[in-house]
């Protein structure tokens, strides 16, 4: 049976994982994980009003209306992290924020 040192030890490990796993995921990123967290609120009210084409182009524009001027870049994080529309961003790109606790 491990001892309280250990377990301690191997919590702090996991800690120190977590937070580096954490800080790599907002070091990738191409904008800051604050854009990312209001493109996922736009999301979620133009999907109850237009439904999902299957392309980028609400991504393209919401991103255009805040003056992000490499919206190629943020496109390809995005497809890199299973984002290739609209619609998979709330599936599958909000979910990796959640993960990483950017959108408390």
């Amino acid at each position: 049976m491990p001892s309280k040192e250990d377990r301690e030890k191997r919590k702090q490990l996991r800690s120190s994982a977590n937070e580096q796993a954490k800080a790599d995921f907002e070091n990738s990123l191409p904008v800051r994980s604050e854009i990312f967290k209001k493109l996922f609120n736009f999301l979620d009210v133009e999907f109850g009003e237009k439904g999902c084409d299957h392309t980028l182009v609400l991504t393209e524009g919401f991103l255009k209306q805040l003056g992000i001027t490499d919206i190629e870049a943020v496109k390809q994080w995005l497809k890199g992290h299973s984002g290739y529309f609209d619609c998979e961003l709330m599936a599958n790109v909000e979910e990796k924020f959640e993960g990483n606790n950017f959108l408390l």
